[in-house]
């Protein structure tokens, strides 16, 4: 078997990669200079005081260096795939220039002398630094920076007289074109291997860049020790891969290259990321199911892979950096199927009793979520039932766990003990005593624990929620009461023990549940902040809001002089951070909004933030 494996993953790496489509990605990241370059000019960045002081005390962050190089007012790619047939990655930088790029190379790289030899190929320039596997390549438009990322597998070996041989390509299932390859469990007798194919060498003509010049003895003795046998094997493996990263880099370049793009970027973003969900969750099995299958072959139970990735496509993280704010959109692609049963979970008029203990005012900040819960319960079975397909199991057993599920489990009942409505509310702070524990040792070392009162700065708060169910709610707080965990006082519960954070209130009215450590913030329903809310939850299935000046003057009542200068200096400069999330899906497509927006808008949020970092660091 000498050789076999490394031969044979080298051939399937050679194969794999000449089928593959190469606008089929795993993931992709886009730097859209070209867009952020209109906002903010990358020089005023890189320039900036805070940036070059902390270059002057480490010199090789200087990203100033590269300027001279790379047009960052262009768009900048970072691709590849992490599956296990052809795993690598792929940087494409716009260059000004081929000469610029050597000259680069050769003063910071040393690239050009006798062992780090720079390749001119005519069209294109190869470089490989000594001692790594990634390759650099470039024209006069594009610095290419390619790396093929398979590893050799690990073999197990037992000095028995049945010598069982596993690694990773047998002992983890592969899951191509639906076929499922399984291995051979931990402790199997031997099984026959067959004699390994004959594989012809690489061809490589004089002017092909040879990326990896350490030679490698073809044929070696093996005396006994696995160790040697797997080192001569990588150094085999190692060479192959690299002829086949030159040959990749030649198919790259040699009749022009092409800048990479994906339909999945966002190009309106000034970053913009793509993860390819199924390819993310093979990626985990391959880590997991080799465990399984060492340890009784457990791994044949697991979920397939491929239906995760059929409910989610993908997603996307999209950054934006205007003047007012800055923000991060998350956008998760579903199957249909998925997308029909979020947006039915999404999809629920809200219980307008919990608007009664809604605030007045403004408060200093509050995140407000609304679901259809029954919707949620009775999609969640047959979900299961499509994301848990095995072959090890048949679909009708599945049917019958998901019938049982459904029958054990009254949608609409279970819905009314939390109908999905839930809300928090941050209101203010405020200094009271406290019952807390103090915990100490007598002479005998055994733990004394003792209460005592304290003054405490403690935050306002309050947790409201609906709940339709006609004696559930009413029938647990008569029990707390007769469990002494809780005192009725009227029509509010207080919670019986320490108080760390004041004096705990249960309000049950009608439909809604608020859990509160105090009454003086609910407004029955009017106010201007009530009419506002109600607007932005007719829109967004969960909603929420923080204002930064206002918390920080809040807290910051009891800070040191200095700390409160700071804290006030963000809250002179950002208004507050939202986050949203539609109810309504666009083309399948969930979206998550996080924000930060800012009170400046003569300048970038990316150089407010600079100078704001700047000053807190002066302050000192």
């Amino acid at each position: 078997m000498k050789q076999f494996y490394s031969l044979f993953l080298i051939f399937a790496i050679q194969f794999s990669f000449a089928q593959i489509n190469q606008e089929k990605y795993d993931y992709f990241v886009q730097f859209n200079g070209n867009q952020l370059s209109k906002k903010v000019d990358i020089n005023q960045v890189l320039n900036h005081p805070i940036i070059t002081k902390y270059i002057s005390k480490k010199p090789d962050f200087d990203l100033r260096k590269y300027t001279s190089i790379i047009k960052l007012d262009q768009k900048i790619t970072i691709h590849g795939s992490f599956l296990d047939s052809v795993p690598y990655y792929q940087f494409t930088i716009p260059i000004k220039g081929k000469e610029a790029v050597k000259q680069y190379l050769s003063e910071k790289l040393g690239a050009g002398t006798e062992n780090n030899a720079i390749l001119d190929l005519g069209k294109y320039s190869v470089f490989t630094p000594k001692g790594v596997k990634k390759t650099l390549a470039w024209n006069d438009e594009f610095l290419v920076i390619f790396e093929l990322t398979k590893r050799l597998p690990k073999k197990y070996y037992e000095e028995t007289t049945s010598t069982a041989v596993i690694d990773s390509v047998a002992a983890v299932d592969y899951y191509e074109n639906d076929t499922i390859v399984e291995a051979p469990a931990y402790g199997d007798p031997a099984i026959p291997v067959p004699s390994p194919p004959k594989i012809a060498e690489p061809s490589v003509s004089k002017n092909d860049p040879v990326v990896f010049t350490d030679s490698v003895q073809e044929e070696y003795q093996y005396d006994g020790n696995p160790y040697e046998e797997y080192t001569a094997e990588q150094a085999e493996f190692d060479r192959k891969l690299a002829e086949n990263q030159s040959e990749i880099i030649k198919h790259l370049f040699e009749n022009g290259f092409t800048a990479p793009n994906s339909a999945k970027i966002n190009i309106g973003a000034d970053i913009s990321t793509w993860v390819d969900y199924g390819g993310m969750i093979s990626t985990f099995y391959s880590a997991y199911s080799l465990p399984m299958a060492l340890f009784g072959g457990y791994d044949k139970y697991l979920p397939m892979q491929k239906n995760f990735g059929d409910f989610v496509k993908g997603i996307n993280f999209d950054f934006y950096f205007d003047n007012d704010n800055a923000r991060i959109e998350e956008i998760v692609e579903y199957s249909k199927e998925i997308a029909d049963a979020v947006s039915k979970i999404g999809d629920r008029k809200i219980n307008k009793n919990i608007f009664n203990y809604f605030p007045s005012e403004k408060p200093l900040g509050y995140m407000s979520y609304h679901i259809n819960t029954k919707a949620a319960l009775e999609k969640f079975p047959s979900l299961m039932s499509d994301m848990f397909q095995n072959p090890k199991f048949a679909k009708e057993d599945i049917a019958i766990i998901t019938d049982l599920i459904s029958t054990i489990v009254d949608e609409e009942a279970t819905a009314k003990l939390f109908d999905g409505d839930l809300s928090a509310f941050l209101y203010n702070v405020k200094e009271v005593e406290v019952m807390t524990k103090k915990y100490s040792y007598d002479e005998n070392y055994e733990e004394k624990i003792t209460e005592e009162k304290v003054k405490k700065t403690i935050p306002l708060f309050s947790v409201v929620f609906t709940s339709t169910h006609p004696t559930f709610g009413d029938k647990l707080l008569q029990l707390g009461v007769r469990k002494k965990v809780l005192t009725q006082n009227g029509n509010y519960y207080q919670i019986s023990g320490t108080k760390e954070y004041g004096d705990i209130y249960i309000l049950k009215d009608k439909d809604v549940v608020a859990v509160s450590n105090t009454l003086d913030y609910f407004s029955k329903g009017s106010g201007a902040f009530v009419k506002e809310t109600k607007k932005d939850l007719g829109k967004n299935v969960i909603f929420g809001k923080l204002n930064i000046s206002h918390t920080v003057t809040a807290f910051g009542q009891n800070a040191k002089e200095d700390d409160l200068n700071k804290l006030n200096r963000i809250a002179s400069q950002f208004s507050d951070f939202t986050m949203e999330s539609p109810k309504k899906l666009i083309d399948n497509k969930f979206k998550f909004v996080l924000k930060l927006n800012s009170l400046q808008t003569n300048k970038n949020i990316i150089l407010q933030t600079l100078d704001l970092a700047d000053e807190m660091m002066t302050s000192k």
